[in-house]
């Protein structure tokens, strides 16, 4: 392909993702922060299921790591005025809690005296 015809296709993929999450912004089942894309299709589930239909996606449970990724998945909660799981559990040590993969957190923002394992931490 030539070097024009490349640029082409390229800024007509560019368009068409641009229209596509502009589409999924309105459905308010996209948001973004980082660079990073956070999603939802807005149905309740259970851990287990969340886990798999985010890795079907390509991606991962969402596990905020700094105050805008924190920001991003608390968009869903008050718009589906639900709860979000987070890639996160518990360690060992009761009451410390790390990421999916057993790393540290390194960025935590719970509530007072959460997180309780009552689904509102």
């Amino acid at each position: 392909v030539a070097g024009g015809e490349m640029g082409d296709i390229n800024h007509q993929l560019e368009r068409r993702i641009s229209r596509l999450e502009g589409v999924l912004r309105l459905e308010k089942t996209i948001t973004e922060s980082g660079g990073k894309i956070f999603a939802t299709n807005g149905k309740k589930a259970d851990f287990n299921t969340t886990l798999q239909k985010c890795r079907e996606a390509g991606g991962s449970i969402a596990a905020p790591r700094n105050p805008g990724e924190n920001d991003a998945i608390q968009y869903f909660v008050k718009n589906f005025n639900t709860y979000a799981y987070l890639g996160v559990k518990e360690s060992l040590i009761p009451g410390k809690f790390q990421f999916l993969d057993g790393t540290e957190l390194s960025y935590t923002n719970w509530y007072l005296n959460e997180p309780s394992g009552k689904g509102e931490e």
